[in-house]
């Protein structure tokens, strides 16, 4: 799967993973460099601690590389909740759920080879 078909998929799983809640505000920031890329997603529906913890645990799922193509094929399907966040977690390197302080989450996902610092792409929500 090519590079930007990859990024249209990932941000097409979290946005509707996200917009399934329907939340008032999305707001996704992407930053690539050759060696990684960095999708932050930000909504304003409050979750308990535990939808955060879930919601961390299955992007944070075994990273699974040879399963990209199965996640080309589908992306887009009508999955739901956790199954569209392992699908996502397969292919990132790391994630991070933090709750904003107006209440909503952040997700981090960082895409990268072994050599990717995920640290030196972040956004801090209380800025």
């Amino acid at each position: 799967m090519k590079r930007r078909e990859f990024i249209v998929h990932l941000i097409s799983e979290i946005s509707s993973f996200v917009l399934q809640d329907q939340p008032r505000k999305m707001v996704i920031s992407l930053h690539q460099e050759a060696d990684g890329i960095h999708l932050a997603l930000i909504d304003d529906r409050p979750r308990t601690d535990a939808e955060i913890k879930d919601i961390e645990r299955s992007l944070n799922a075994s990273r699974r590389p040879e399963l990209a193509g199965y996640y080309g094929e589908m992306a887009g399907h009508d999955l739901l909740g956790s199954s569209r966040l392992n699908l996502v977690g397969w292919q990132i390197k790391h994630a991070d759920v933090i709750k904003t302080p107006e209440g909503g989450i952040m997700l981090n996902l960082w895409i990268g080879g072994e050599g990717f610092e995920y640290s030196k792409f972040t956004i801090d929500p209380d800025k």
